[in-house]
C-alpha cells in the first residue's frame, strides 16, 4: 500500500504462461507434469495402394492400443507466402532468353491463380506427451523429481516413436530449450495473426 492505496501489481507474459519453466533439454514443466513435446513429419496417406493403407491403419491401431498414455496432438497450418519463390524465379530468370523469362512469368499467373483458388499452406504434426510430477515425503527433491520424469518421458518417446515409425511416420524429439521455446512462440503468433 501507498499512502493508503493499494498499488496495483503489473501482470508479466509469466503469469499467464501455463508452465513454470523449460528445462535446456527441452521438457515444459508445469505445476502438476513434465511436457515433452514430439515433432512428427507424416506419410502421404493419399497417394498409398489399398493394401498399404490398410498395413497404415492396423499398424496406427497397433499404436493406439500400445500408447496407455495420455497423448495430444496438435496441428498447426501456416499460410504460405509465394513472394520468396517468385524473388527467387525473378532472379534465376534474369541472366536468361526472353522465352524463359517468359515461361517464368507464365508459371507465376497460374502458381498466384491456383493460390487463389486453393489456399496454399503447410503443417506442421506435434505429439505431445506427459509425465505427472511424482510427490511423495522420500523423493521431494526437484533434481531427482527432474531425472525420473526425463526417464519416463524418453520411454514414451520411444514407444511412441517405434509404434509410428511403423505406420511410415517419422518422429523427432525436441530435446532442446530453445526450439521448444521456438515451437511455443510460433502457436502464439498464429493465434494473434
Amino acid at each position: 500500500m501507498k499512502g493508503g492505496e493499494k498499488i496495483k501489481k503489473e501482470s508479466t507474459t509469466q503469469d499467464w504462461l501455463p508452465f513454470d519453466k523449460i528445462l535446456d533439454n527441452g521438457i515444459i514443466v508445469t505445476k502438476e507434469t513434465y511436457v515433452k513435446v514430439l515433432k512428427i513429419l507424416p506419410i502421404n496417406y493419399n497417394l498409398k495402394s489399398k493394401l498399404e493403407k490398410e498395413s497404415i491403419l492396423n499398424s496406427y491401431k497397433l499404436f493406439l492400443r500400445t500408447c496407455n498414455f495420455n497423448i495430444q496432438i496438435l496441428i498447426q497450418s501456416k499460410k504460405e507466402s509465394l513472394s520468396k519463390m517468385f524473388l527467387i524465379l525473378d532472379e534465376n530468370s534474369k541472366k536468361e532468353s526472353n522465352k524463359i523469362k517468359e515461361l517464368a512469368n507464365s508459371y507465376k499467373e497460374y502458381i498466384n491463380e491456383k493460390n487463389n483458388e486453393i489456399t496454399s499452406s503447410s503443417k506442421n504434426y506435434y505429439l505431445i506427451i506427459n509425465q505427472e510430477i511424482i510427490k511423495d515425503s522420500k523423493n521431494n527433491e526437484a533434481e531427482v523429481n527432474e531425472k525420473i520424469a526425463e526417464n519416463k518421458l524418453n520411454e514414451k518417446y520411444y514407444k511412441v516413436k517405434e509404434a509410428l515409425s511403423r505406420c511410415g511416420n517419422i518422429v523427432y524429439e525436441v530435446n532442446e530449450r530453445e526450439e521448444t521455446i521456438n515451437i511455443l512462440r510460433s502457436f502464439i503468433k498464429s493465434e494473434t495473426i
